[in-house]
């Protein structure tokens, strides 16, 4: 019984030994493994809970919706023949499914919603439109919520059901020429643009929605002096945009239109900004601010990288989520503060006098 005693004992101290031994061994690991990656975490902290910390990280880092474009629509009564969104398609997402991926924005951080197309005016004869533009406002309270448009197919009745939850309306016009904007393609029949574009302004007026004018800067305009009608409208904002192409939309072989002959030299771009520069709400945006600055969704709501000269599309976000899209979208977030991306887009903040 002794001796049994005396052989166990050695046994029992060397298997305590060798346990003391691996429980530092494996501390002294724990920390060293830790250390190499930079990160100090409890050593009961399992590999799951480092890969838990690591996604917190990259949603914490990730690209927030704040302003988006949502091409709803490629389908358009005009032909202008540098649009760089042509009408491959006449799909349109249903209406559930448009708002639930609004939402989905709204939670990863978006304040403003641009809708635009094609012509978004043009399904439904507007009414799919005023529903986005009501859930945004009334449901998913959006500080912004505006529309960009050619103008022609809008009608009173839609300012008087929908116009409370608008905050900016922007309608397009190239020239204040009507033979110009018949070369342009901005016209449908014999209907005057410049006329509908004043009828609109008061519209905007009477239902207190904020006025804004967006023009495309190219060949058959850039001599052009809109002086004097641009401050008679009084927009809150003119957007002044340089030609774009887009490889596939207005270039190259697959292209439904041929938009190299609208081409201009940023040289010509400057020309016509300068002998704009008394216009106060002058915004201009040349091809280099613009072409990467947007968080475009198309009518899929995929992002679109335009980063190569084309439009890319990402997986649609009503698929994988927003921050996994928005990996794919090439926005460049710093050239977007850099040309004024974000400024007072609230009507309520505007304080217009009506």
């Amino acid at each position: 019984m002794k001796s049994s005693y005396l052989i166990a004992s050695p046994m029992l101290l060397l298997q305590l030994c060798i346990s003391n031994l691996r429980h530092i061994f494996t501390s002294v690991f724990s920390k060293v493994f830790n250390w190499t990656l930079g990160v100090c975490i409890p050593l009961t902290s399992s590999v799951s809970q480092l890969d838990k910390e690591e996604d917190q990280s990259k949603d914490k880092n990730a690209t927030a919706p704040t302003s988006v474009n949502y091409h709803f629509t490629r389908q358009c009564n005009y032909k202008c023949g540098f649009c760089f969104h042509t009408a491959k398609t006449s799909f349109v997402l249903p209406l559930g499914e448009a708002k639930r991926g609004l939402k989905l924005l709204k939670e990863s951080g978006m304040e403003k919603i641009n809708f635009s197309g094609g012509e978004p005016f043009l399904h439904d004869k507007g009414d799919f439109l005023g529903e986005l533009v009501q859930y945004c406002k009334q449901d998913l309270k959006l500080p912004s919520v505006s529309i960009v448009s050619n103008g022609s197919m809008i009608k009173e009745k839609w300012f008087q059901k929908y116009g409370e939850d608008l905050d900016i309306l922007a309608v397009s016009c190239d020239s204040f020429d009507e033979a110009t904007n018949q070369l342009i393609g901005r016209t449908q029949g014999r209907k005057s643009h410049i006329d509908n574009l004043h009828k609109i302004r008061n519209w905007c007026q009477q239902y207190k929605v904020a006025f804004k004018i967006n023009s495309v800067i190219n060949t058959f305009n850039i001599d052009e002096d809109m002086t004097e009608n641009i401050l008679q409208l009084n927009p809150v904002r003119w957007k002044v945009f340089q030609c774009l192409l887009i490889d596939g939309e207005n270039a190259g072989d697959d292209a439904l239109r041929e938009a190299e002959r609208f081409v201009i030299s940023e040289e010509m771009f400057q020309e016509f900004l300068d002998r704009h520069s008394s216009v106060p709400c002058l915004v201009p945006e040349s091809n280099e601010k613009m072409r990467n600055s947007y968080l475009i969704l198309d009518e899929y709501m995929r992002f679109l990288d335009c980063r190569e000269g084309r439009k890319d599309p990402s997986k649609s976000i009503l698929d994988v989520g927003v921050k996994e899209a928005i990996c794919f979208s090439g926005f460049d977030e710093k050239m977007f503060k850099e040309r004024g991306g974000k400024y007072v887009w609230s009507k309520a903040d505007m304080k217009l006098e009506w």
